[in-house]
C-alpha cells in the first residue's frame, strides 16, 4: 500500500468514525474501500461490458431461456476453441 493525504469533510470524518467504531474495523479500512469503489466507479475498461450479443426471440426471455442460450454459445465457443 502506498501512503497519500486527502482533504475530508468534518461531516463525512465524523460518520466514517462512527461507522468504524460500529463494524468494529479501522477508519482506514472504511476510507480504503470508499476509495477502492472511487477507482472501480472511474475505470476505463479496454473492453465493453458486452462484447458480445445474442440472437433473441424479440421478446423478454425466462430465467431457464436466458441459461440455455448462454449456455449453448459457451458451448459453441469451447467447441470450436474460440473463447472470450
Amino acid at each position: 500500500m502506498k501512503r497519500t493525504n486527502v482533504y475530508a469533510d468534518p461531516e463525512d470524518l465524523a460518520i466514517i468514525k462512527e461507522a468504524a467504531k460500529r463494524r468494529g474495523i479501522s477508519e482506514a479500512e472504511i476510507i480504503r474501500q470508499g476509495i477502492h469503489l472511487a477507482a472501480m466507479a472511474n475505470r476505463v475498461w479496454d473492453e465493453p461490458l458486452f462484447s458480445r450479443t445474442f440472437e433473441g426471440a424479440g421478446r423478454t426471455l425466462s430465467k431457464r431461456e436466458v441459461r440455455d442460450t448462454v449456455a449453448d454459445a459457451v458451448r459453441r465457443e469451447t467447441e470450436t476453441g474460440t473463447a472470450a
